[in-house]
This record gives structure tokens, sequence and C-alpha cells, in this order.
């Protein structure tokens, strides 16, 4: 078995990364047109996919989904539960924890700027719109354009200039985190 051994720094990483995660949901504006609210969580999805390996920001969001899911108010606009998981905007939480891995995978070991905007913009928002859309589309019985509509439409721009600036820290703290650990 191969050994899978955390070291300290990694930990202290992922921690807080976690905690920034659970912050940037705080950072909420309700929409009245969508279930969907504009968070800082994307921004910070995305950060965590770049600056840490693939089984990290996978663990990463995954015990941000547990702390919510136990109860503790860190999902978009200081909500929890498994009721906010099974619900129409549940997918985007599910669509982060899969958009951080396929990041992480595909960032690559350059610290390349235009790579990782590209990977957040067409890969991992089309993978936390779709997650979004097809919950959207059960719990609230949509059809597919008018969850489109609700779970995507009203993002694009807003995440866009997210991912730029993701990839932006990103490629930053890659180079200050090579150099100083």
């Amino acid at each position: 078995m191969k050994n899978t051994k955390v070291n300290i720094q990694d930990l202290t990483k992922m921690s807080i990364c976690v905690a920034l995660l659970c912050i940037s949901s705080y950072i909420y504006i309700p929409l009245p047109f969508t279930p969907a609210g504009v968070t800082a969580q994307t921004i910070m999805i995305n950060l965590i996919a770049l600056i840490l390996t693939p089984r990290q920001a996978f663990s990463t969001v995954g015990v941000y989904i547990m702390i919510g899911l136990i109860g503790i108010p860190v999902f978009g606009g200081g909500t929890s539960g498994i009721g906010k998981l099974l619900s129409p905007t549940g997918g985007f939480y599910f669509g982060f924890l899969f958009a951080a891995l396929i990041i992480s995978l595909l960032k690559g070991r350059n610290n390349d700027i235009k790579r990782y905007i590209l990977i957040t913009i067409f890969v991992g928002m089309p993978i936390i719109y779709f997650m979004g859309t097809v919950f959207m589309c059960y719990f609230n019985q949509m059809t597919v354009e008018a969850a489109l509509f609700a779970a995507v439409v009203p993002f694009l721009i807003g995440d866009t200039i997210k991912s730029v600036i993701a990839s932006f820290l990103g490629t930053k703290l890659n180079n200050v985190l090579r150099r100083n650990l």
C-alpha cells in the first residue's frame, strides 16, 4: 500500500483553505430571480485547486462539505445541513468537489496563468454549472432551459472574472509556496 503521509505544512495549507472557503460563503448576494446567490466560493474553489495537489484539493472541499453537513453554517449565506445539499442549490457543492479535483489534475506542473485561466473557465466552471443545473432541474422540476437561466446565465460574467482573479492569485501563491516550503 502506498504511503499517504501528510505533513504538517500540507495540513496547514489545507486547513487555511477550508477556513477561507467557509469565510467565502458569507460573501453572499441573493438574487431575486434564482435560488442561487452570488458568493466568493467559486474564487476559493479555483484557488484551492490551483495551489493544492488533486488529493489535497478534493479532501479540502470534502471537509468543507462535511462541516456544512453536520450543521455548521458554512454554506452560501450561512446555511448548513443535509437539506441544503439536497436542494436546488446543492448541486453546486458537489460541483465544487469535482471541479477542484479536475482543475488540480489538469493544471500541470508549470505555473502558467494562461493555462490556469483556460482550465478554470472552460473545465472547472462547466463542472460546477452542470451539477448546479442538474439539481435545479430535479428539485425545482424545471426544464433544462429554465435551469440554465437560473443556474448558469446570471453567473457567467462574474465567474469568469473570479476565475481570472483566482488564476492570478494561484500563480503568485504557487511562486511563494515553492520558494518557502
